[in-house]
């Protein structure tokens, strides 16, 4: 097949690029007035070939996707900042821009002031993927603060839409900062923060101003710290954040993903996100296909809850509980496994329960991928033109625009 003339996709190859030379091969098939794509993933990109690759993109005005995601292994921290560089300068003021892919970059907060001015300026992105880039509490701060900057001040529509920030080991100064970026935007239509050491004060800031996200549909907050066990009351504030947020913020919410988070202590404390859902007032859950809340100290009395809530969540397809407690001879998650099976869902209270979901699935794609067509009989040799015109035509089908 011949190479797309719209997209440039070396991904995955793992070549190490070091010179404009060593880029020549792979740019020379593609008209960068009409890029769509760019994928350089899974390389190493010295300085000299990203400002190559640089000098292409400058008359890339159609681009949509950069993908510079793992372009830095076995990099120095003295090459990083001027290859990056080389690499968003050019797509600053480029409107046609959707999605920037920055994962997996070694940055640090070193790195920051080299991604600043584009996160600053750029107000086309859709999509923005920062996961494991080693940023920091005050690299993420800082990185938040661009953003912030980004959100439109004249009262006009945001263009941002998903913020992935994850393994950044942002705790509570970058969640705080972050929460006001999502506020000042406003558009956020997924969002997600894992792994990042955030605990009571930083849970409670992004609950809070995530509320102003109405049209949120996948929030994965998974392993970071919602609750103080050291404290009483005051100890609970951003799970009663959460659980406001979750009763009357986000009506097209699909997913949640709070595993991990401490929401409970144990000892028969019901988180009041729980008690959120059995809400009668609750308005935000109609939407609500996927519950992840594993290995939060959940008990016998979290169950009861969520047996009373779960037929409320109609749309409710995948509950998981893996790793919490008394799991075992438990009526109410009996009540539940059978109350999502006659809907066509699923309880997971173990990895044994996950696995056969997953063969499930497996066995579900076989079954839909359609049967081999037994090939047609011989037919009889057709003249030499015949042959001349099929192939022709058989070219031509396979030519699409753009």
């Amino acid at each position: 097949m011949a190479p797309s003339t719209t997209i440039l996709d070396i991904r995955g190859k793992q070549l190490k690029l070091e010179t404009a030379a060593d880029v020549a091969p792979f740019i020379a098939h593609v008209d960068p007035t009409k890029l769509t794509a760019i994928h350089l993933g899974g390389n190493s990109i010295g300085i000299e070939a990203a400002k190559e690759f640089g000098r292409f993109l400058e008359t890339a005005h159609v681009v949509q996707l950069a993908d510079f995601g793992d372009i830095f292994t076995g990099r120095t921290i003295e090459e990083i900042p001027t290859a990056i560089q080389a690499l968003l300068d050019p797509l600053i003021h480029k409107t046609s821009l959707l999605e920037i892919n920055l994962n997996d970059n070694a940055f640090g907060e070193r790195l920051v002031p080299s991604l600043t001015p584009f996160l600053e300026t750029n107000r086309s992105i859709h999509v923005l993927r920062l996961n494991n880039n080693g940023l920091g509490p005050a690299g993420g701060k800082k990185i938040a603060e661009a953003v912030c900057k980004s959100a439109p001040t004249d009262g006009s529509r945001s263009n941002l839409q998903v913020v992935i920030c994850g393994r950044n080991r942002l705790e509570d100064p970058g969640a705080t900062a972050w929460a006001k970026a999502f506020e000042a935007h406003k558009t956020l239509v997924e969002v997600q923060m894992p792994q990042n050491g955030i605990r009571m004060d930083g849970a409670e800031e992004l609950a809070r101003r995530l509320s102003a996200c109405p049209e949120l549909q996948i929030v994965n907050f998974q392993d970071n710290a919602f609750i103080d066990v050291e404290m009483d009351d005051e100890g609970r504030k951003a799970v009663r954040a959460w659980a406001e947020a979750v009763k009357t913020s986000w009506p097209k919410l699909r997913y949640l993903d709070l595993s991990d988070c401490m929401l409970s202590n144990g000892e028969g404390e019901v988180p009041p996100i729980l008690e959120a859902f059995n809400d009668p007032n609750t308005k935000s859950l109609q939407n609500l296909q996927e519950l992840r809340l594993q290995n939060n100290n959940l008990d016998a009395k979290s169950y009861e809850i969520l047996a009373q809530a779960v037929p409320k969540l109609t749309t409710l397809k995948r509950l998981d509980l893996q790793d919490n407690d008394d799991v075992e001879d438990n009526e109410h998650l009996d009540d539940i496994a059978e109350h999502l099976k006659a809907h066509g869902g699923r309880l997971i209270l173990t990895e044994e329960d996950e696995e056969e979901e997953e063969e499930e699935e497996k066995e579900e794609e076989v079954a839909e991928t359609p049967e081999e067509v037994p090939a047609p009989p011989a037919a009889e040799e057709k003249p030499a033109a015949d042959k001349v015109a099929d192939a022709l035509a058989d070219l031509m089908s396979k030519i699409h625009v753009g």
